[in-house]
């Protein structure tokens, strides 16, 4: 996996936009996470691209016994052990597609905004299912398929006569595969891979889809944001949970 959150550029860039208080991740992203999160009351946690470790500090805080965070960044593990450390938190700096090494199982398996940067889904699809207890949960976010599939980067919403969007052209949604773009920094390296292709990986590896989300943002949210209502026209984000059988 490309590293790119250890670029100086990138990581200030990106430290700048989750600090406002008007980000994608806290007005839409996460509040859809947090309503389909299992009882964490004694349980075991993984979670994968933890980042600054916000959510492993909400896992304890919801009852987990044991939280896991493991990112490939080390400077966001540096921001997480200063911000988001507790004596039931462990990081740990690693690929995600080496969960398999750290040789435990975990009740939940957990991932905000993460699985667009891998490459070989279906092989770690059943790495996960290897370290997820049987009945044990995977909720997990990712950029939508609709955003990740034109290859050239240039989806972009239509407009009318005076401004308004009214609707968002991609392509290329069916050719699976690496995605180069331009955020903060040049050649980021995402994954394309059509929904179709997501969850039939998992369903392969063991698991069982409970819940699909394609979140659109709450009235708050739009108070706060007012040009979110765009999200009623296209995704941003997909949202998995699945139960291992």
């Amino acid at each position: 996996m490309q590293n790119i959150f250890d670029n100086d550029v990138f990581f200030d860039g990106y430290k700048s936009l989750r600090e406002r208080d008007d980000n994608m991740n806290d007005l839409l992203e996460q509040p859809a996470m947090k309503k389909l999160l299992p009882d964490l009351v004694g349980k075991s946690v993984l979670d994968l691209g933890c980042g600054y470790g916000h959510n492993c500090v909400d896992f304890v805080k919801r009852g987990a016994t044991k939280v896991v965070g493991i990112d490939i960044s080390k400077k966001m593990l540096e921001v997480a052990k200063e911000e988001s450390s507790d004596a039931k938190i462990e990081y740990k700096n690693m690929s995600m597609t080496d969960i398999e090494s750290i040789g435990e199982t975990f009740d939940l398996l957990y991932s905000s905004l993460a699985f667009h940067y891998i490459d070989d889904f279906k092989t770690f699809a059943k790495a996960m299912a290897n370290v997820t207890t049987k009945g044990g949960t995977l909720l997990f976010s990712q950029e939508h398929p609709i955003i990740t599939a034109t290859v050239d980067g240039n989806g972009h919403f239509n407009r009318d006569e005076n401004g308004n969007r009214i609707s968002y052209t991609f392509s290329d949604y069916n050719r699976a595969g690496k995605r180069t773009s331009r955020w903060f920094v040049d050649d980021v390296v995402k994954y394309h891979r059509p929904f179709g292709h997501i969850i039939t990986a998992l369903a392969d590896a063991g698991f069982m889809i409970e819940e699909v989300v394609e979140p659109v943002p709450e009235n708050w949210a739009v108070e706060k944001l007012p040009t979110i209502v765009k999200e009623y026209i296209k995704p941003n984000f997909l949202i998995v949970k699945a139960k291992k059988i």
